[in-house]
């Protein structure tokens, strides 16, 4: 291998295929295009996931601190009773929150969970951050003067194991951990992780924690892959991937929309993606997507406009901190520094 040769792998899915999955070590299969539930209000979130049930999305990504797991669990119900889809036809993704890492809380956090879905099992089940916080209660999920807790990663780690040892998760796997968390868990895990849901989009290419996972087949999902939009710029200040001068020329060039356009863009390096929307026109065309082709000049130009910056478009625990003793600066603690 010469010095300027990396390993880069192919993608684990055939994007020729009508409903192409991504196939995980178990054998599950996990369909590429997610929908994502994150900012979903509680009283707008059931009828959302009807609308993308209805619109042929057969993977939903969830999590017990986004605060509407009930209502996507009456909506779920309803889908099922309609006969809509039948609960084989869906892959289920849930998230262990950080103040529910330790190793007794862990299937009571997965029971809770499931049960306010309405569901027997989580297709994959995934620990939210790398981060223990002390436990504050199933139904109050930890937000704000949080505190460090003291079970280490790899105990929550088997107590996830086990989870998988008694069916009540089919597959396991990590959120938002960066190259070298990631190889810990490698190194240490007995079931190994299927899956390392990150921010990864256009302005954010991450290519080695990409493609050290995709090595392993290790399934990335990427939980923001329009980076964020206008409310992350109102919050934060951030660009707005979708109005970037290089997407709009190629979208254009394609007839297709600036989201179209990141989300083959991430489906060609081998991502899966979870876009989200509330309007169900958006949920189609974010769909649409297996039509088109980006040409190796597209995916050229799109490379160059990585900024290595995170977007902090997923909750970020940081603030989360502020008002409790382990709060270390006046933003808070990121747990990445």
């Amino acid at each position: 291998m010469s010095a300027s040769s990396y390993t880069k792998p192919a993608p684990n899915f055939d994007l020729s295929s009508p409903s192409p999955v991504y196939t995980l070590e178990s054998g599950d299969k996990m369909p590429i295009i997610a929908y994502g539930t994150f900012r979903s209000n509680p009283d707008e979130v059931g009828i959302a996931v009807m609308d993308a049930i209805k619109a042929g999305y057969r993977h939903l990504d969830l999590a017990h601190v986004y605060g509407n797991e009930k209502e996507i669990g009456k909506a779920l119900k309803q889908a099922f009773e309609e006969g809509l889809v039948t609960r084989e036809e869906l892959f289920i993704t849930g998230k262990l929150w950080n103040s529910d890492h330790d190793v007794e809380i862990v299937p009571q956090a997965a029971a809770h969970s499931l049960n306010n879905l309405q569901l027997d099992y989580f297709d994959l089940y995934l620990i939210h951050f790398p981060v223990c916080w002390k436990h504050t209660g199933l139904a109050t999920p930890s937000w704000g003067a949080s505190e460090l807790g003291d079970t280490p990663l790899i105990d929550t780690w088997r107590a996830m194991e086990d989870l998988v040892d008694k069916g009540v998760c089919r597959n396991i796997g990590v959120s938002n951990y960066p190259m070298m968390f990631m190889h810990d868990l490698v190194t240490q895990a007995k079931i190994q992780p299927a899956c390392n849901q990150i921010e990864v989009h256009a302005y954010y290419q991450r290519e080695s924690l990409v493609n050290y996972c995709l090595s392993r087949n290790i399934c990335v999902t990427a939980h923001t892959p329009l980076g964020g939009g206008v409310l992350n710029a109102e919050t934060w200040s951030t660009p707005i991937l979708l109005k970037d001068p290089i997407i709009l020329e190629i979208a254009k060039s394609h007839g297709k929309s600036p989201a179209q356009v990141l989300l083959r863009f991430l489906l060609q390096r081998g991502i899966v993606v979870l876009p989200k929307s509330m309007k169900p026109h958006r949920m189609v065309e974010n769909k649409d997507i297996l039509g088109f082709s980006l040409t190796k000049e597209d995916m050229k130009k799109i490379a160059t406009l990585d900024k290595y910056v995170s977007y902090k478009t997923n909750p970020n625990p940081q603030s989360a901190f502020l008002g409790g003793p382990d709060a270390f600066s006046a933003d808070g603690t990121d747990i990445f520094d």
